[in-house]
């Protein structure tokens, strides 16, 4: 039977126009528009260094309840070098918080490619003011030329597919000679208070919860990785490995569910208030006004500080919330 990513063919390209078209009928879209105004903030691209300043990645992040989250952007942004003739593609670009952040910074052509129509439909909603190009597509089968990227971003997207390495050799056609992927998946080895749930009934009854709000980190996953399995299907697909990092050791107990399982239902049914919502959105952190009474930015106060000791690369053994990898796609005839 095939997987959900190769059920569906990337037949559906969205015009810019009707992007715009449909985020003019967002209320919260108008919102964005309003306040967003495009910010050049390059630093030294240095190995291991973001070229994007930190200042800007933690303004970008500041509306962040989830902390591996927060590294996982960190990470992106020092493994990708949004240059204004960078070509980018996010695969899954999802509700589009990449494509904002890299809109946000840069001038780089910034592509997103999604399967799920209604997702698409979201980022729409989201980010159609930015007239960024949006494709329905799966990463079996993308819809673009060889050689077309000069850099990949695959976040959360390879537990989700039965076969990664199809899908790593597919990001490897589009990338140009030389090009970078940047690849994030969920660690099997993930802390116990990430998500207690599934870590008791791995432990006790060797099975976990896949699916609702108590899925956690297995939510709708075919696997969870170990750094060995990661970099044998990145090898396996063709790519030079360059960095790997493992990240988030400390967090706030049950945070995936909170955030996730509970929170992310409440913030997109529109049930939070208005100063309420505006910190709990990713998208609005220029809005956020940073009260201190505002329960929300209360709430990240504390998930903060159960991060504080967390490193960019725990050490090895270490339980961490997720495993990357920076792979390059070799030059011909290197």
């Amino acid at each position: 039977m095939p997987s959900p990513l190769a059920r569906r063919s990337s037949k559906c390209w969205i015009t810019l126009r009707a992007i715009s078209s449909l985020a003019k009928k967002s209320s919260r879209s108008s919102r964005l528009k309003r306040r967003w105004i495009p910010t050049k903030t390059y630093s030294m691209n240095m190995r291991g260094r973001s070229v994007v300043d930190q200042a800007t990645i933690a303004h970008m992040t500041r509306n962040e309840a989830d902390m591996a989250f927060k590294k996982r952007v960190q990470t992106i942004f020092d493994w990708v070098d949004p240059q204004p003739d960078s070509v980018v593609l996010d695969m899954p670009c999802g509700r589009g918080f990449y494509l904002n952040m890299f809109r946000y910074v840069s001038d780089c052509t910034i592509v997103g490619a999604e399967l799920d129509w209604p997702i698409i439909k979201k980022a729409q909603a989201n980010i159609g003011h930015l007239n960024l190009p949006l494709h329905n597509a799966n990463l079996y089968h993308l819809p673009y030329a060889d050689n077309t990227f000069d850099a990949v971003i695959l976040s959360e997207i390879l537990e989700h597919v039965d076969d990664d390495v199809a899908g790593l050799k597919e990001a490897l056609r589009v990338l140009k000679p030389g090009g970078v992927v940047a690849v994030t998946v969920p660690h099997a080895n993930y802390p116990f208070w990430w998500d207690p749930i599934n870590k008791s009934l791995e432990t006790l009854f060797n099975t976990h919860i896949q699916h609702g709000p108590f899925a956690g980190i297995w939510a709708n996953h075919v696997r969870l990785y170990t750094m060995e399995q990661l970099r044998e299907a990145l090898l396996g697909a063709g790519f030079l490995i360059e960095e790997e990092r493992s990240f988030t050791h400390s967090s706030f107990p049950f945070i995936h569910n909170l955030v996730y399982g509970f929170g992310k239902p409440i913030l997109e049914a529109g049930l939070l208030p208005g100063d309420m919502e505006t910190a709990a959105n990713r998208l609005t952190f220029d809005d956020n006004d940073g009260s201190p009474w505002n329960p929300i930015n209360i709430g990240l106060r504390v998930f903060n500080f159960f991060d504080r000791k967390n490193t960019m690369n725990e050490p090895v053994g270490r339980s961490t919330v997720n495993l990357a990898i920076k792979g390059r796609k070799p030059h011909v005839g290197a």
